[in-house]
């Protein structure tokens, strides 16, 4: 199964990712990082339906996101 990491600290709530995802299942969370802004990420009952394409860590301007298959 796929596992994908945030950067919380670096993302800066652009979106991209969250367009980028073909099941839909990036959002953002409620908590603010240091910089103020609302990071993305997959809450854990859904990593499973992650399907491990890469889309969204491609798609990240800031390097936020990594995708282990």
């Amino acid at each position: 199964m796929p596992k994908v990491v945030f950067r919380e600290d670096r993302c800066k709530s652009c979106g991209q990712c969250v367009i980028a995802c073909p099941v839909n299942i990036i959002g953002f969370t409620d908590r603010l990082n240091e910089k103020g802004y609302r990071p993305a990420g997959i809450p854990a009952e859904l990593m499973e339906k992650c399907i491990g394409c890469t889309s969204c860590g491609r798609m990240c301007p800031d390097l936020v996101i990594t995708v282990y298959k």
